[in-house]
């Protein structure tokens, strides 16, 4: 499994407010996008989150997300080291993702960007 980087999650109360920190300091441009109703910007390594509490109380437990070069890969690999995927892989707006808990207990979001990903 290919690993290609890794973003950090955090969970904010007001990304608009959040957002031009994390542009000047990251010096790139938030990349927008919306889920179960939770407000989503990345901006170079780091993951931007926004929403109602029980959505980001969800969400906080998930520790990293994990770029990888195939999502499907990931899943055989993780599964075969004994790590438990709870959710997918499923389509999103750039790519799949699954969430695994490692066999520490730890929980990761695993992601690729495939072209034909859409809007789960």
């Amino acid at each position: 499994m290919d690993i290609l980087g890794a973003s950090l999650r955090i969970c904010v109360e007001d990304l608009e407010a959040a957002i031009p920190f994390y542009e000047r300091l990251a010096g790139g441009r938030a990349l927008r996008s919306e889920r179960g109703g939770v407000q989503v910007a990345a901006v170079g390594s780091f993951l931007l989150m926004s929403g109602p509490e029980s959505e980001l109380e969800i969400l906080r437990k998930v520790t990293a997300t994990i770029a990888v070069k195939d999502v499907e890969e990931a899943h055989r690999l993780l599964t075969d080291l004994g790590a438990r995927v709870v959710a997918g892989p499923v389509p999103t707006p750039v790519g799949r993702n699954l969430l695994a808990v490692h066999p520490d207990g730890s929980v990761f979001e695993y992601v690729d960007h495939h072209t034909g990903g859409h809007q789960a």
